[in-house]
């Protein structure tokens, strides 16, 4: 097949990591004719582009595409598209994230391609303006009608939508964001050599959250329980994953709870070191008020650890309640807290929920899996 992905940026994420992993599964897995165009990745969140251009397939970066709404830019990157597109000829354009799925789909009604387009993460979502939300909520509904099938990364995505009205549910497949599932199985390094880098002892009980320090991330209700939870045992450590322009707010936050101690800021850290990271923690906490379906759910429990998460959008599809973790109403600071100091004081809970969670979703969010049932979709669509 011939190929076009087409997302906004490539960033360290969860959306442009599933990008790449499918590119670079069609590209060596099936031969598949592949181009993935993107703009610039600009910004703390750290950029995947380079892993792109060693992939051996065709990347184009259109230097004029960012993530905020600008006109003359946007109308730039569409023309920028649509002259790629007309060059390559592909079957098939599959866009992601917002800006690329309008802009993309708009391209592909143009030239008379079959665009599909996944959604990661709802494009209108909670902590919006009013003006924000409806907005979105009406560019999605006009794309709607120029795209031919929409892979949803969890059956939430696909209510949201549907519940919304932007297209009937016959329009929508689930398929789950793969990743390499090996590196959480068998880390590359031992957990006790990680923790020590880090600066934790072997008596710690580490509570590790990965996610950029961004808004709607909810770093700031671990910060809220996360008094509570050390006065129960003061053996708790939390430790953050990522990087953004929030971290300078939530340290000085921490400074004046008196839990400097307590914290550790480990930065933004290449993809491959996520495995060992998590390997490092005794439990994962997820605690964004927004999210598709956040990878690091899915790798906290194959890596074998219990995971609190807040209930909103596809958590529940992996966070089974006394089975894989604990599911929590959005916001909330005292359930937070003392879920967290109940799995911090039982060793055997952490380890019977961790293992089922790896038993029950290794197969499931292995990239070769997604990749195929991606191309199934390409398949049924070219019939």
């Amino acid at each position: 097949m011939k190929v076009a992905h087409f997302i906004t940026r490539l960033i360290i994420g969860g959306a442009q990591q599933n990008t790449l992993l499918t590119v670079e599964d069609q590209h060596r897995d099936f031969s598949d004719e592949v181009t993935l165009i993107t703009g610039p990745a600009v910004g703390p969140e750290g950029s995947l582009i380079e892993r792109a251009q060693a992939g051996g397939f065709d990347v184009r970066i259109l230097p004029d595409l960012y993530r905020n709404i600008s006109p003359l830019n946007d109308w730039k990157s569409y023309r920028r598209l649509l002259k790629i597109l007309k060059e390559i000829q592909p079957d098939i354009i599959h866009t992601h994230s917002s800006k690329a799925g309008i802009l993309g789909r708009a391209a592909a009604a143009k030239l008379n391609i079959p665009c599909v387009h996944t959604i990661h993460g709802a494009a209108f979502h909670v902590g919006q303006s009013r003006l924000a939300y409806k907005f979105y909520q009406r560019a999605e509904a006009w794309a709607a009608g120029r795209t031919t099938k929409f892979i949803s990364v969890c059956d939430a995505m696909t209510d949201h939508y549907v519940n919304a009205g932007i297209a009937p549910r016959e329009k929508f497949t689930t398929v789950y964001s793969g990743m390499e599932v090996e590196p959480f199985l068998n880390p590359p390094r031992p957990a006790s050599e990680v923790r020590t880098e880090l600066g934790l002892e072997p008596q710690h009980i580490v509570i590790g959250k990965v996610a950029r320090l961004f808004h709607l991330k909810g770093h700031e209700y671990v910060i809220r329980a996360a008094g509570a939870v050390v006065e129960q045992n003061p053996n708790v450590r939390f430790l953050f994953i990522g990087d953004g322009i929030l971290k300078e707010q939530f340290q000085q936050e921490i400074a004046a709870r008196e839990l400097t101690e307590y914290f550790v800021f480990a930065g933004l850290v290449p993809p491959e070191r996520i495995p060992e990271l998590i390997a490092a923690m005794d439990i994962v906490v997820h605690t964004s008020v927004w999210e598709g379906l956040a990878r690091v759910l899915p790798q906290g429990l194959i890596a074998g650890k219990p995971v609190v998460s807040y209930d909103v959008d596809g958590a529940r599809e992996v966070i089974i309640p006394g089975e894989t973790g604990y599911l929590l109403p959005p916001e909330s600071i005292n359930e937070l807290a003392v879920s967290l100091v109940e799995l911090a004081n039982d060793a055997e809970l952490r380890t019977r929920l961790g293992t089922t969670g790896r038993e029950k979703f290794t197969n499931q969010f292995r990239h070769q899996t997604m990749t195929k049932q991606i191309r199934e979709i390409y398949e049924a669509i070219l019939q």
